[in-house]
């Protein structure tokens, strides 16, 4: 089988799949599914009510992976996110019983409502795919991505993300209202949380993680396409507009996601659309803008930014 036609099977069908239970956000399901097979993790702001968990939850099924849910609130302590360890006299042991995050997807519902201690917790997981708990360290599943939610407009209680924590998501992005149309047949087919849970994978969890060794061994990034990187890292860092730009971890994340955007393309090698493509979502929530500019658009920025770099020939 050729390579476009193997992709175009795998990734199609999977889009196929979870198009048919989330109408209208088709945008939010290729983001979602590129920031996974980057082994990235996801933040999504958005308001109450606009299908954040429904969209965690359909991942998952379609993947075939295990799901786990956080539900985030101002007690959360950060062993109900790794698990603990209990004594168990019949055997005069203690026992580990692990907690969500030993999910392959695990959904961390209203974020900022965590305490900055328990949002400490997810650091190692998300960075290292390992906890530690009672000084024993713990391997993840290799298979591994944090799906995160916030509301952008209810402060109350809240304990904004620390920009150490937000630069470990790979991709942010806003589901947004759906079109007149599709809000329509939602309407008409009613709520569908009960039936994802019973979904078919699309694919099988074996070809999840080949799909993403793919991406991660065999695309192509030329050395034009790192010194155009380069530049827009650097550029990022020298505005007068901002405080602080892009870490030599975005620069690292704006590589996998270009790889992964296009494998997605049907392509091995990356060209500077799949960097362009993807800008607003994989830069905008790492930058620090000086204070009088902190009210700009920042995806607008971004994409204002990239226009005025020149793009390798």
């Amino acid at each position: 089988m050729c390579y476009n036609s193997w992709v175009n099977k795998s990734i199609e069908k999977l889009i196929k799949s979870l198009s048919s239970h989330l109408h209208g956000k088709e945008k939010a399901i290729w983001l979602s599914l590129l920031t996974f097979f980057s082994k990235g993790h996801l933040l999504i702001e958005d308001l109450p009510g606009l299908g954040k968990t429904t969209l965690a939850i359909a991942i998952a099924k379609c993947l075939g992976l295990s799901f786990g849910r956080i539900q985030c609130t101002s007690d959360l302590l950060p062993t109900d996110i790794t698990g603990v360890s209990v004594y168990d006299k019949n055997v005069g042991s203690f026992d580990f019983h692990p907690g969500p995050i030993f999910n392959n997807i695990v959904l961390c519902d209203e974020i900022n409502r965590a305490p900055p201690k328990t949002q400490s917790a997810l650091l190692e997981a998300m960075e290292e795919r390992q906890v530690t708990v009672d000084g024993k360290t713990r391997k993840l599943p290799k298979l591994f991505c944090v799906i995160a939610t916030q509301n952008p407009l209810e402060q109350f209680g809240t304990f904004p993300l620390p920009d150490s924590q937000l630069d470990r998501f790979t991709v942010k992005l806003s589901i947004g209202y759906p079109e007149e149309k599709d809000e329509k047949e939602i309407l008409k087919l009613g709520g569908k949380r009960e039936e994802l849970y019973f979904m078919e994978p699309a694919i099988e969890k074996d070809e999840v993680q080949k799909i993403q060794d793919r991406i991660e061994r065999e695309i192509y990034v030329s050395e034009k396409i790192l010194n155009y990187i380069m530049r827009i890292v650097q550029a990022t860092r020298r505005h007068d507009y901002l405080q602080a730009g892009l870490s030599t971890r975005g620069a690292l994340t704006m590589v996998a996601t270009s790889k992964a955007n296009a494998f997605f393309h049907g392509r091995d090698y990356v060209i500077p659309e799949d960097i362009k493509e993807l800008a607003e979502y994989v830069i905008p929530h790492r930058l620090l803008f000086k204070e009088q500019y902190g009210n700009l658009d920042k995806r607008e920025f971004v994409r204002s930014l990239i226009e005025e770099i020149p793009v390798p020939i």
